[in-house]
């Protein structure tokens, strides 16, 4: 298994999309963050939104002309985007053992026909696996000033975004302290209330089933003992097989793990965030951005395996309308 510590690998152009970052922005990655995700799409990476009247109807004139009113209002959001570099490196011991366990865990690997490809494909895994989690824990904790102290400053996350934003009540909704209303109310009613005033615009959004609550591990907690505490006996088959999907009043619950790094910041370790899937977006770009590349070498010099990854990235909440939060406000 020499080869693999000395042959160099660098993945540009279209080998750096589909054998590198396509993989990452899809498949069980992208669903665990539970976000929209847009990749490679022109920069300013730019989304376009449109609001069309609420009445198209009108009545039908054989004397009249073009009667359609008022026009669709167009909007737009451009999602702030930072170049951004993942570095790894590994001895060559922790690195030859590291590569070994993802090969041999495989159940159609064959021991006896250890090709290139076979270890370029576990070298790859290994670092795309490093690259999805940091990318992960970045999205929601990132803060470029580091003004939060989450260690996370490569791009400002959604966690800083919202923080900032229920602060200038620029939210449609939002409990600007969840301590207070927790201490006062259980968390489902809480949640209830998160829902009744949710704005009209969002409401109308509830039979896409893209409507949500990312919530924080501490509120999964305490949604799953309210539910222990006031339906024991439905709780049996969950006691003995787990529960695959919290669900409130039709929304599912996406637990957003965030610990340690978030219990050793500024920001609040509890929230509740109810909106759209598709209003959260991350933007990831490995075209338009110069000098993208993913590199592997080995450095004979410090006996270590390194690892490099360039690329552009940024994330937004499109539209404050559709986001109602429940967050206790970080100080800075």
């Amino acid at each position: 298994m020499s080869n693999i510590i000395v042959n160099p690998k660098n993945y540009t152009g279209h080998e750096l999309e589909t054998i590198f970052f396509r993989p990452l922005l899809s498949g069980p990655s992208a669903e665990a963050l539970g976000i929209r995700i847009l990749y490679n799409m022109p920069m300013p990476t730019v989304v376009q939104m449109w609001d069309r009247k609420g009445n198209v109807l009108t009545p039908f004139d054989n004397h009249s002309s073009w009667s359609g009113g008022v026009k669709s209002t167009h909007y737009q959001k451009t999602i702030p985007m930072s170049r951004v570099k993942a570095e790894n490196a590994f001895s060559a011991s922790d690195y030859f053992s590291t590569i070994f366990e993802l090969i041999t865990n495989r159940p159609d690997v064959n021991m006896e026909d250890l090709s290139g490809t076979e270890l370029e494909a576990a070298e790859t895994e290994l670092f795309r696996r490093a690259i999805a989690d940091s990318i992960r824990m970045n999205l929601w904790l990132g803060d470029k000033s580091g003004s939060y102290n989450t260690g996370y400053n490569s791009f400002d996350g959604l966690l800083k975004i919202l923080n900032e934003r229920v602060a200038a009540e620029q939210l449609h909704f939002a409990y600007s302290d969840l301590q207070t209303e927790l201490g006062d109310y259980s968390v489902a009613e809480v949640m209830d209330n998160l829902i009744r005033n949710a704005s009209p615009r969002l409401k109308g959004l509830f039979s896409d089933g893209e409507v949500a609550f990312f919530v924080s591990p501490s509120i999964y907690q305490l949604y799953e003992a309210y539910l222990d505490n006031n339906y024991g006996t439905a709780t049996y088959t969950d006691s003995q097989y787990g529960r695959k999907q919290l669900m409130f009043r039709g929304f599912p619950l996406i637990e957003v793990n965030l610990e340690p790094a978030i219990g050793e910041s500024k920001l609040s370790q509890d929230f509740i965030i109810f909106t759209d899937r598709r209003n959260l977006v991350m933007a990831v770009n490995t075209a338009d951005s110069p000098g993208s590349e993913v590199r592997m070498w080995y450095n004979p010099d410090e006996m270590e395996n390194r690892q490099r990854a360039v690329f552009a990235i940024g994330c937004e909440i499109l539209d404050e309308e559709l986001v109602t939060a429940g967050i206790n406000v970080a100080t800075v």
